[in-house]
């Protein structure tokens, strides 16, 4: 419950069924039960899909707050800034990995 509330996830809503619920809040619901599930490593595709922009903002500081070990595709590229500390890019090379600051 805490992690819904700090994504702003009305308290209202918590008892309600996912069917009504709008695509941004499905989302925050899926990656609130993610995180509360222990876990070595976290994949996530695309968390910011359907989140507004103030949801957005609340995930940089939530992932910034519990650190977790998260593997995630996400094309927003200030989210990536901020969260990411590891770059790894796929092409017909292959896996290359890079720091964080090399674009």
């Amino acid at each position: 419950m805490t992690i819904l509330r700090k994504l702003d996830f009305p308290r209202a809503a918590f008892e309600g069924e996912m069917g009504a619920y709008s695509a941004g809040q499905k989302k925050k619901v899926l990656l609130a039960a993610s995180l509360c599930r222990s876990a070595h490593l976290y994949v996530w595709d695309e968390p910011l899909n359907f989140v507004d922009l103030f949801s957005r903002i609340q995930m940089e500081e939530l992932l910034l707050e519990y650190r977790p070990t998260l593997l995630f595709v996400e094309h927003d590229e200030a989210f990536r800034e901020r969260v990411a500390t590891r770059r790894v890019s796929l092409s017909e090379r292959g896996l290359e990995k890079t720091d964080k600051d090399m674009k």
